[in-house]
């Protein structure tokens, strides 16, 4: 696929993450990405909004010049609007890349993550902002979440956005990888929200739709006593029975 095809999915992608009738994302809020190719990825502009977003909402830039942002000490706001400029691809594209492109780069850089769509559904927001978030996404709660979701999420607790949060995803996401040997399909954020993290451009919007619904029947619990989650020998099962990887491996191709 060339990088114009796929700019032309993470297009669709945004917009449809962005319908105001899902109740996603509003405003400018949230962001999403795409690789480009091995050494560049296209990530939403600062200022622009999902559901009108167009490909001139996008700015390509690189992945070592973004990187290499994390590695740095003592970089202040301007710095960092600085090194994203200076990590397009295309120096004379006036869009500002999103400062949560650090972050981005760094899902991207994961095996079989081809997409990324970051969202502030208030479903899942109301869970995230409560006093008892941790608690409240500690388990599995039905088959299909674990499915299309994964084992579990990483779960981020409240930091500042930009390089102090790609750095803590970065050091949760590894600690994610030596427990569950496998690559996360969802990050939750304190505080802040959802990042899905898909093969396809549809993997991300049907990842995002059914962490939704989870959040909705998580909330619904509460009025009955509470979760009761799936134990880890059933997730464990869900996860690995043969016609549950056909379905996975459908909705992660298709």
């Amino acid at each position: 696929m060339s990088p114009d095809e796929i700019l032309e999915q993470l297009v669709t992608m945004s917009r449809n993450l962005g319908d105001p009738s899902l109740d996603y994302v509003i405003l400018g809020e949230g962001n999403t990405s795409a690789r480009a190719d091995a050494d560049t990825f296209w990530v939403k502009a600062s200022a622009t909004e999902l559901c009108t977003i167009d490909h001139t909402g996008f700015v390509r830039v690189r992945f070592d010049r973004v990187l290499a942002l994390l590695e740095a000490d003592g970089l202040s706001d301007d710095d960092i609007r600085t090194g994203l400029e200076a990590a397009k691809v295309d120096p004379t594209v006036k869009a500002r890349p999103s400062v949560e492109a650090m972050l981005h780069a760094l899902a991207l850089q994961l095996e079989g993550v081809n997409f990324v769509g970051h969202t502030h559904p208030t479903a899942i927001n109301a869970l995230l902002c409560s006093q008892k978030a941790g608690e409240a996404i500690a388990g599995r709660l039905f088959p299909d979440e674990i499915v299309y979701c994964g084992l579990a999420p990483v779960y981020v607790p409240y930091t500042d956005p930009g390089v102090s949060l790609a750095r803590k995803v970065r050091d949760l996401m590894g600690q994610y990888l030596d427990e569950y040997h496998e690559v996360p399909k969802v990050i939750l954020i304190q505080n802040h929200g959802l990042i899905a993290l898909g093969k396809s451009a549809q993997e991300v919007e049907n990842i995002t739709a059914m962490a939704v619904k989870a959040a909705r029947i998580l909330q619904g619990t509460y009025a009955f006593g509470g979760p009761h989650f799936l134990s880890p020998q059933n997730v464990r099962r869900i996860h690995t029975r043969p016609d549950e990887l056909y379905r996975r491996q459908e909705w992660e191709n298709s």
